[in-house]
């Protein structure tokens, strides 16, 4: 069964962008998107909100642009040849190749999806993930820590949802970051007590901003 990886760069307090929306602060250096571009390659499925999407189409004719650093070209070339699925309720039409619009996220569909699927997927934005996180989809985190502290904004994580997680791998490098990646090995539920069943994961947040909008 393919897996399903929560991949972000985020700042030291857990926020892939801050309470203005900006996320410049996360930009990788080359050494960084190096080794995001070499994460990303197995990766055979993209899994967006309309957000997200909006925001990662620009892949989509990246590589024309001249001006364009290699390690970019590269990701942009990843980044095309993957499918793309984005869940929302109000995108019309999508702008890139391989990309398919569904109206809601349905995590049964998304469990067939990774037992059918040749490769690895990957959850994009913090909204649309907190719903796989809370139907138990999730597989793996990769997590870039940047040496910036932003004091609020979008979380990398939802609230009221506890994992026990295992280290996989690790990496420093040379600008700061430090690389983590976990296997999710359960899923906490409550204050106090340990649960894997769907009856006693928190309620699910209504499908909007870059989950279902």
């Amino acid at each position: 069964m393919a897996k399903l990886i929560y991949s972000a760069i985020t700042s030291l307090d857990g926020y892939v962008a801050d309470e203005d929306g900006n996320f410049d602060w996360a930009a990788p250096d080359e050494e960084v998107h190096t080794f995001v571009n070499d994460l990303e390659r197995p990766v055979g499925t993209y899994i967006y909100g309309r957000r997200m999407y909006e925001v990662m189409v620009a892949w989509e004719t990246a590589h024309t642009f001249a001006d364009q650093r290699p390690v970019m070209q590269d990701f942009a070339k990843i980044w095309q040849a993957a499918d793309k699925v984005v869940y929302s309720r109000t995108l019309a039409t999508v702008s890139s190749a391989r990309t398919r619009i569904e109206r809601d996220f349905d995590p049964e569909a998304v469990r067939q999806l990774k037992a059918s699927a040749g490769r690895d997927l990957s959850v994009g934005g913090p909204d649309l993930a907190a719903e796989a996180i809370r139907a138990g989809l999730v597989d793996e985190y990769h997590l870039f820590l940047t040496p910036f502290v932003v004091g609020g904004g979008n979380q990398f994580l939802p609230d009221n949802v506890r994992l026990k997680l295992e280290l996989l791998d690790e990496r420093r490098f040379g600008g700061g970051v430090v690389f983590l990646r976990y296997r999710s090995t359960a899923t906490l539920t409550g204050r106090h007590g340990l649960g894997i069943a769907s009856d006693l994961l928190p309620p699910s947040r209504p499908n909007h901003a870059e989950g279902v909008p």
